[in-house]
């Protein structure tokens, strides 16, 4: 048997009872739990009473003292329990107990395939089945306002088709251009080992204007322009800037979205063309300084090899790969819940989602039309 006299209350610990007396206050409440826990060190019994009727007075600080040792000890395999005490320190110790009564049995066991059939339910409740609503309410008041009175600001359009296209015109022409030139690059070395250098041409002006070029605007339009939508309207609906649109009476997808759909669509042609141009002059490079063929031989060649239906095709292309960015900038944002730190979060999804929903939308158009 030890006692340790402690400023504010003091504890005896006898056979397999704990005393505790005095005033259990947040000043002393430390101090004693340290010298409990290094008294009950040794302890070997399997029963442990916490006995307060000497306790005179206690604070919050002291009763999660009292519930910290019952349930450290407790969970060490020894039975616990708190005894004693007057009718105020029973009130303070009623008011913080927890319900440790119910005993929450394990269910059983998920399976696998259970776990696969939930995720997917999940994912098709969660994502898909919002972003097709998404993509159904934007294509319908997309074509719906071609017939009818617009719901926009004067003038958005042009400022979107600024912001989405003329804007990107540097980084999408510079891009293609080292691209064009690269591919030839790579190429021209195995082609002039069979003296095929004429091909580089058909090399280069196929898969400029049917499959790199339109390609390549996208990614760029994705990372710049598609990042840009999903950020602006995500901080619009963490401002509550959508609320305020349906509290005034606009639609916020006519309002915000459709301009941008106009803008994007319009725009993302010229882009491709852009960048088909540029790749192919990349090309030319390589193609005069590295297999000696003349400009002249290489326009000539083009007029040949390029076909009409390879120029509809990368436009078609362009117009799909416009709409899928931002069909998909506009449900990540809308989707924000987190605040600013939200913000950041569905702007990068709404770019990797984009470029990946662009490359399966090529690999898709290009079975179709090849």
């Amino acid at each position: 048997m030890s006692e340790n006299e402690l400023p504010s209350a003091s504890f005896l610990l006898e056979d397999s009872t704990l005393n505790i007396r005095g005033t259990l206050s947040i000043k002393g409440v430390n101090k004693l739990l340290v010298s409990v826990e290094e008294a009950l060190r040794d302890y070997k019994g399997g029963y442990l009473q916490i006995n307060i009727d000497k306790l005179e007075n206690t604070d919050s600080a002291g009763i999660t003292a009292l519930y910290y040792l019952q349930d450290k000890y407790t969970a060490r395999g020894l039975k616990i329990s708190i005894a004693g005490g007057n009718s105020n320190i029973r009130r303070k110790i009623d008011l913080f107990r927890q319900d440790r009564s119910v005993n929450r049995e394990a269910g059983p066991r998920t399976g696998f395939f259970e776990k696969i059939g939930r995720q997917t339910i999940f994912l098709f409740n969660e994502y898909l089945l919002g972003f097709f609503q998404i993509a159904a309410d934007i294509t319908h008041w997309s074509v719906a306002d071609l017939v009818r009175k617009p719901m926009r600001r004067k003038g958005e359009f042009v400022n979107q088709s600024l912001l989405i296209g003329v804007n990107a015109v540097l980084i999408v022409a510079v891009m293609s251009f080292i691209i064009g030139f690269v591919i030839a690059l790579q190429s021209a070395a195995q082609l002039r080992s069979f003296g095929a250098n004429i091909y580089i041409v058909d090399l280069i002006v196929i898969a400029m204007m049917s499959e790199m070029g339109p390609l390549i605007t996208a990614i760029m339009v994705a990372g710049r322009s598609g990042s840009s939508i999903a950020a602006e309207i995500a901080t619009m609906k963490v401002t509550s800037e959508i609320d305020a649109l349906k509290t005034m009476g606009l639609n916020p997808i006519r309002f915000v979205i459709v301009p941008k759909m106009y803008g994007s669509i319009v725009t993302m042609p010229f882009l491709t063309i852009i960048a088909d141009v540029l790749g192919i002059a990349g090309g030319l490079v390589i193609a005069v300084t590295y297999l000696n063929i003349s400009p002249v031989v290489f326009f000539h060649r083009m007029q040949e090899s390029l076909e009409m239906k390879d120029i509809v095709f990368g436009a078609i292309k362009s117009v799909v790969f416009a709409y899928l960015i931002v069909i998909t900038g506009s449900y990540y944002g809308l989707r924000v819940k987190q605040g600013a730190a939200g913000v950041g979060k569905v702007t990068t999804m709404a770019v990797v989602v984009s470029i990946s929903l662009v490359i399966i939308a090529d690999s898709i158009m290009g079975l179709i039309f090849y």
